[in-house]
């Protein structure tokens, strides 16, 4: 697997850093997505989710979940590969057979952490690990703050989950905000250290998570209904959807059998469908077009 370099002047530098008073100089990508990025593919919707290191079982478990179920959406899950919430989100991604990237601090040939080179070898299977450090670059403390502006600028937003009043994790949020970015953050309780990130960042406007609807409620970039409720501009494989569920196919399942599609790429696209208004999900998730149901389909959150 050989790594891609990129700098403002290549096709596939990603246009959100570009417009970054401190853009990188260069970009190196590593992975299975690394390939179809620098040849000029629109970067992916994505979300990042950030958190403590020394993180408790109720921070990886609220991470893990977001992450799998924002890669179920079919949103790319952003993180830094450290151990603790990061490498959560990222295995809660890869849970969901979807895809993840690794924002690093140092080389993208550098293993580290060396505990979790497994979650390394799998992020880099399916998604990609980058950074602006040159290979072979160790990770050294003052790259990390740093990588956050990256990290942020890649996102549509940036969730925390359990960070210390002066955790990393903080400066990730304020490149955010900075960027015009989304910040959300996670409660925790309030006797514990690690919720005093989220919950400062609550006080000065975080939107509040309590699950994953209330992060895709609010991912901006995402084409909302026009008049009636309805929008127009869909995209071809939005259409081949739609036609597919017009013509039986009731299930995610059922339409990635029909067009011979994959499931995360299905995911992805009913999201922006049911954002526009376009499709209901019923009961046991199935979908109806709007223009053909009778009504808001029961079961619908």
């Amino acid at each position: 697997m050989n790594e891609i370099r990129l700098t403002e002047r290549d096709r596939g530098y990603p246009e959100s850093l570009r417009r970054l008073a401190d853009a990188p100089t260069a970009l190196h990508l590593l992975g299975a997505r690394a390939g179809e990025l620098a040849s000029g593919s629109p970067w992916p919707a994505a979300v990042a989710i950030v958190g403590a290191r020394d993180a408790t079982a109720y921070g990886l478990a609220v991470a893990r979940d977001l992450g799998r179920r924002l890669a179920e959406a079919g949103v790319v899950v952003l993180s830094g590969l450290a151990v603790g919430i990061d490498a959560a989100a990222h295995r809660g991604a890869l849970d969901a057979g979807g895809t993840t990237f690794a924002v690093i601090g140092c080389g993208t040939d550098v293993d580290y952490p060396r505990t979790n080179a497994r979650l390394r070898a799998e992020i880099l299977a399916t998604g990609l690990v980058l950074g602006e450090q040159a290979p072979g670059t160790p990770a050294l403390a003052h790259h990390f703050p740093a990588r956050n502006r990256i990290l942020s600028a890649l996102s549509l937003g940036v969730v925390v989950v359990e960070a210390t009043h002066r955790s990393g994790s903080l400066s990730t949020a304020r490149h955010a905000l900075e960027q015009g970015r989304e910040v959300f953050a996670v409660p925790g309780p309030v006797t514990s250290p690690r919720s005093r990130g989220p919950h400062w960042l609550l006080k000065q406007g975080a939107r509040l998570v309590e699950g994953v609807e209330d992060v895709l409620g609010e991912l901006p970039g995402v084409s909302g209904p026009g008049p009636g409720g309805r929008a127009g501009g869909l995209s071809e494989p939005c259409v081949k959807i739609l036609e597919a569920i017009s013509e039986g196919a009731s299930s995610v399942d059922a339409i990635a059998l029909r067009l011979g599609r994959e499931v995360p790429g299905i995911l992805r696209d009913l999201l922006d469908l049911e954002v526009r208004g376009e499709v209901l999900r019923g009961p046991a998730g199935s979908l109806a077009r709007a223009s053909s149901a009778g009504g808001p389909a029961g079961g619908q959150d």
